[in-house]
């Protein structure tokens, strides 16, 4: 792992020469791995808490032609949709067509953003509920990163339990810091609230790398280790609801599980119990 590292923009923005071009403003490497970084929004973007764009960078010339094709990915955005600024989360292909390229933006660069969000994991595809669970593996905690900086988020649910499980302690910086600075944070504690910003119940775990809480949380689920852990009552359909966001896998078996447990999967366009975030895998 490398030690994280954060780099800001203070120099004039750069004039966009790319398609649909926002710029670079900050990145920080959280692990050899991970990353994160913040460009410019458009002035026209309007978008939900939860929801994704399209982003990239141009392709390599053909080697006949010399023309180049734009390399585009779906990411959550992770910061909410108050935000003057866009912040994306993203894992390091060291192969990866667009990602091999992406770990190495720096500020001041230029990306490609299409201005066309969408995504199920917003608050309108679900019913009203009491607790609100967030299911996350890896770069998966991003759109909740946004809602997590979402006041209606609070609105909506007494209780917001935030599950995130990776493989190494490392891999949950992200996520821990963002929930930390949030309960600091005097800004967020003027918009959201102190009262509310302790609704928040962090649960993470790894599954390689020894920690407080080992294990998967799918099998920490169907045990019932993570209710006894929290004092929660076992998930039900009367007051829980539920967002995921991981690896296809990951999102099968939470689906199930929380099927199992009585709860409906939702959309935009019929709101139920939980959502699943399927424009990331498959």
């Amino acid at each position: 792992m490398t030690e994280q590292s954060t780099v800001n923009q203070t120099a004039a923005k750069p004039v966009p020469t790319l398609p649909d071009a926002q710029t670079v403003t900050s990145v920080t490497h959280w692990t050899d791995q991970l990353f994160s970084f913040r460009v410019t929004r458009p002035a026209s973007l309007r978008f939900r808490s939860g929801e994704f764009v399209m982003i990239g960078l141009m392709g390599d010339p053909h080697p006949e032609t010399g023309k180049q094709k734009p390399l585009l990915r779906a990411y959550s955005i992770a910061s909410p949709a108050w935000d003057d600024e866009l912040e994306f989360y993203s894992i390091k292909v060291q192969d990866g067509p667009l990602t091999s390229k992406l770990q190495h933006i720096q500020p001041g660069d230029q990306i490609i953003l299409r201005p066309k969000p969408v995504g199920t994991l917003v608050h309108d595809a679900l019913l009203p509920g009491d607790r609100l669970w967030m299911f996350a593996t890896g770069t998966g905690f991003a759109p909740f990163a946004s809602l997590l900086r979402e006041p209606e988020t609070y609105e909506k649910f007494d209780e917001v339990i935030v599950t995130h499980t990776c493989r190494d302690v490392a891999e949950l910086e992200y996520g821990r810091q963002l929930i930390e600075g949030l309960k600091a944070d005097e800004l967020m504690q003027e918009l959201i609230g102190p009262e509310n910003l302790a609704k928040i119940r962090y649960y993470p775990t790894t599954t390689r790398e020894e920690s407080p809480k080992m294990g998967r949380i799918t099998n920490l689920l169907q045990d019932g280790t993570v209710f006894k852990d929290l004092g929660v009552p076992q998930i039900n359909a009367a007051h829980d609801r539920a967002m995921v966001c991981g690896s296809l896998g990951f999102n099968k078996d939470i689906m199930e599980i929380l099927e199992g447990f009585g709860l409906t999967e939702g959309a935009n366009s019929d709101p139920q119990h939980f959502v699943v975030e399927k424009a990331f895998v498959g």
